[in-house]
């Protein structure tokens, strides 16, 4: 056991575990200098307020709505599992770390760029053509075809620990599409909020200087100035599509989903609401055997049909090439330090863990003399040992196989592999009020710059659980997550991804729209605004339903009638179509989760929460009328944000229509039912209210409401954000800035539709805009989203 002397009292109870190297201690006991100022910190405050600063950071991640989807029977998402206290790293063993790691970057693409170009590698026996052949991720179709920026890799991510002997391993290779870069990010902003005031002073190195020189890059790999960049994802379902939204709001660039993309003569063209515009670099999210069901996987519906075409054609760059993902497998780490030697003339600077093919006979012998001490499993699986789905076996346990271990390796050689099993270094993490030494491996991030390959200054950690094998480090299986901290001795510039002083400004284009995205912020606005109607709806029934004696009202009768036809259970206190509505508001706002800030998203997603809750508890009366009212400040609060903070581009205008829409066609329901001389008494009273207007009524008209009052003032009066005619006025207006509104002067079928119903309601007045009026003009307005699909949207 290491010296306990001159530790603070923090470290009282910290104990690692004999033989296996700490991050924090040094084998002597003593405390590494790298981690001084931050263990002093630590020390000189309280308990409580170590837990409220460490809560701030876990609080930012619940509002940013940060988490980890799992799968299988009963799990659901979990909060993202940061541990408050970094890992440190001395900035001058990063920058050897970074110069290895740059080397192994170059090999790699030297071999992928031999397996799809000249074959030499395995033509001359350095790498076994069944190990290639026998890889799902070795696409043949991309034989020979040459990647229009001239590189296949641009974008790596390595997974490293360190080993018994304090040097950096390398335990896998991640050239696919690597995930991670943005929970990177989020963990350094949560980390920042947990030490605001040390985080300032403590010289550690910030990673948005790593994402600008990336992004400049990919700019410079665009065929025309006016192309775009897109990230490709596979969609809300994926487990990582949180970062995917969060780099490209970060980066700038468009989050695209292969229906989003066509291919039109060689070329990749993005489907926006001004029509189709050409993607010039993609990096993709997404597996390469997804990416093309005309020529990969025919059963995906994640891709693009053509895209290889495309990709042929020198018409996309990807980020990284398809294909690429034949480098994962485990077997490629038992040939790397040969193939260092052979392209290189020198072994590999940063090793990989010790790896074994079993295809050979020499190296089959091996494994089964030294099973003891390995991990064996698929040759082909592109996980870690011990993670979820790895398929390994410990240390030559052979009773899931129901073969003796030789026999096993005799008949499954070529499918298999052997991987020395170690013991990975030990950092501290914040467990029961006290620092704990757990086993972690890092996830670190390495990008082709104009410079050439730079490594992110920093990264993420994995740590394993309490209990959880050593060798496992899994987030899936309770593990936790920590910043990584790569600390100068002296002091670091402040950085971020703006403009440097003394370089032109040009205002930048606020970007195209996907038709996608655009038919989401539709539906978004008309499923918020749906609710919102949905909430006012009940609110008057349960306000009422007190006062309403045994055999019911006239107006109650009819309002049940009402309710009834549109699907609104009033059984219940919080009526389910509310909850499904709101549901379905959460959907469409995830699909272009990358267009709205922190605080709207976690604004709607406490709204689901609410509602949610709410439904357990909430009984029918005047305790649901009162939660509607919560509801509604709720609700209106959402809206609020989204339509104060959304830039006035085409994104907004389309929420804002379907806002307007959804609000006019409610309203002429509403009164087209209520709105008569001939319906229920209080029904006038029902419409001001439900329409939000019992002020506004006051103040205009010194009578009770009628008939003349309620038309007036609902459905035509401009100034009044509750009726037809402003909405339609407003839809109006945002229509005719969208691209395509008019042609050389001539108005689309949307824009004379829109101008053929504005000027109908000009010209009504209360006793002319009766009952059927009110019916046809509902069926017109609603008849508008035919149009506007038709125009931008399909």
């Amino acid at each position: 056991m290491a010296s306990r002397r001159h530790r603070p009292p923090i470290l009282a109870d910290y104990a690692v575990v004999p033989g296996v190297p700490d991050e924090l201690l040094s084998e002597s006991g003593s405390i590494r200098p790298a981690w001084a100022n931050l263990i002093g910190h630590l020390d000189g405050l309280s308990r409580d307020e170590r837990e409220r600063s460490f809560a701030r950071g876990a609080q930012y991640l619940r509002d940013a709505g940060v988490f980890v989807r799992q799968y299988g029977d009963g799990k659901s998402p979990r909060d993202w599992p940061l541990s408050p206290v970094p890992v440190i790293q001395p900035a001058s063993e990063w920058k050897a770390l970074a110069a290895g790691l740059a080397e192994r970057a170059d090999l790699l693409e030297e071999v992928v760029a031999d397996l799809y170009g000249e074959n030499r590698l395995v033509a001359e026996g350095h790498l076994p053509a069944g190990v290639i052949a026998s890889n799902p991720e070795w696409l043949r179709p991309l034989i020979g075809v040459k990647p229009a920026s001239g590189h296949f890799l641009h974008f790596l991510a390595f997974e490293i620990g360190r080993g018994p002997d304090g040097g950096w391993w390398v335990l896998g290779d991640r050239t696919q599409a690597p995930s991670g870069a943005g929970y990177a990010l989020e963990n350094r902003v949560a980390s920042v909020r947990s030490f605001p005031g040390f985080y300032t002073g403590s010289n550690v190195e910030r990673l948005a200087g790593f994402f600008r020189a990336f992004r400049d890059g990919l700019i410079s790999l665009r065929r025309e100035d006016d192309s775009r960049i897109g990230i490709l994802t596979p969609g809300p379902m994926n487990d990582t599509y949180f970062e995917h939204a969060y780099i490209a709001r970060y980066l700038g660039m468009m989050l695209l989903e292969g229906d989003d993309l066509v291919v039109d003569n060689g070329r990749l063209m993005v489907r926006t609401v001004s029509g189709p515009k050409p993607i010039s670099v993609l990096w993709r999210r997404l597996d390469a055997a997804w990416a093309d069901p005309l020529e990969l996987m025919a059963s995906s519906h994640l891709g693009t049909p053509g895209l290889l075409g495309a990709v042929r054609s020198q018409g996309v760059t990807m980020i990284n090439a398809l294909g690429a993902g034949v480098l994962e497998s485990r077997a490629f780490l038992a040939f790397m330090p040969q193939l260092s030697k052979v392209l290189h003339g020198k072994p590999l600077a940063v090793p990989n863990i010790a790896t074994w093919w079993c295809g050979g006979e020499a190296e089959r012998a091996h494994v089964r003399d030294n099973a003891h001490a390995m991990l064996i499993g698929s040759a082909n699986s592109t996980r870690l040992p011990l993670e979820p789905d790895a398929g390994a076996v410990l240390r030559g346990d052979m009773s899931q196989t129901g073969l003796e271990l030789a026999a096993w390796l005799e008949v499954e050689g070529r499918n298999l592999v052997g991987q020395e099993l170690v013991s990975l270094s030990t950092t501290p993490t914040w467990e029961d009020g006290r620092l704990t030494p757990r086993p972690m491996r890092v996830r670190v991030f390495m990008a082709r710059t104009r410079d050439g390959w730079q490594l992110m200054p920093g990264g993420f950690a994995r740590l394993a659980a309490s209990g959880q094998d050593p060798s496992a480090v899994s987030i899936s299986s309770g593990g936790s997550v920590a910043d990584v901290w790569v600390v100068s001795d002296t002091k670091v510039p402040e950085d971020s991804m703006l403009t440097k002083s003394g370089e032109v400004f040009v205002r930048a284009s606020p970007g195209l729209l996907p038709s996608r995205a655009a038919d989401n912020l539709f539906w978004l606005g008309r499923y918020v605004e749906r609710a919102e109607g949905q909430m006012r709806l009940t609110r008057a029934y349960m306000s009422r339903l007190a006062e309403t004696p045994a055999g019911g009202t006239p107006l109650m009768t009819a309002l049940e009638t009402y309710l009834d036809d549109h699907g609104l259970d009033m059984s219940e206190g919080v009526c389910p179509a509310v909850e499904k509505t709101i549901g379905l508001a959460v959907n469409s706002a995830n699909q272009v989760r990358d267009r709205f800030s922190v605080d709207a998203w976690a604004s709607l997603a406490d709204l689901e929460r609410t509602v949610a809750n709410m439904r357990k508890t909430i009984v029918p009366g005047e305790d649901s009328a009162s939660a509607m009212g919560v509801l509604l400040r709720k609700i209106t609060g959402f809206s609020g944000l989204v339509h104060e903070n959304m830039y006035r581009f085409s994104g907004w205008r389309f929420l804002t229509i379907g806002r307007s829409l959804e609000r006019a066609i409610a309203m002429a329901d509403l009164l087209a039912t209520f709105g008569e001389w001939t319906g229920p008494h209080g029904g006038f009273e029902l419409c001001v209210e439900v329409g939000d207007s019992v002020m506004t009524h006051r103040r205009r008209y010194s009578v009770t409401a009628s008939r003349d009052t309620i038309v007036d003032l609902l459905a035509l009066d401009p100034l009044n954000p509750r009726s037809i005619a402003f909405h339609i006025n407003e839809i109006r207006d945002q229509v005719s800035l969208l691209p395509g509104a008019d042609v050389n002067g001539q108005l689309s079928d949307l824009s004379r539709a829109i101008v053929r119903i504005h000027a109908d309601l000009s010209v009504h007045t209360p006793q002319t805009l009766d009952q059927p009026q009110l019916v046809e003009l509902q069926q017109a307005i609603a008849r508008l989203t035919n149009d506007i699909q038709a125009q931008y949207l399909d």
